[in-house]
């Protein structure tokens, strides 16, 4: 795999962070069951891309840009599927984030 597939994989395996972690708020606990199961496949395929991507990529910078994205993208879906909030603050925090992911994939 070259650097370019690795950050491929690591962006999907960011993805499936997101899914894991929102769909903990369905989980409610991990009393239902459905919501459970997305949670534990996307927690192992999200870790399985991780390690695919850490095969090519240093692993500072591969998992500072996992849970970067992943972060981002659970705040965004936060503010779409739950109604958190979008201050100003917290917006500019996420591109923050944002920028520094962008600046590891350009320093890797």
């Amino acid at each position: 795999m070259n650097q370019q597939t690795a950050w491929l994989v690591l962006l999907g395996a960011a993805v499936f962070e997101t899914v894991w972690a929102i769909g903990l708020e369905y989980a409610d606990g991990f009393s239902n069951l459905r919501a459970t199961l997305v949670v534990v496949v996307a927690l192992v395929v999200s870790m399985a891309g991780l390690a695919k991507a850490v095969q090519v990529l240093p692993v500072g910078t591969a998992y500072a840009a996992w849970t970067g994205i992943g972060a981002v993208g659970t705040v965004v879906l936060g503010i779409v599927l739950f109604g958190e909030s979008t201050s100003l603050v917290r917006l500019v925090c996420l591109s923050a984030i944002v920028a520094g992911v962008v600046g590891l994939r350009f320093a890797a």
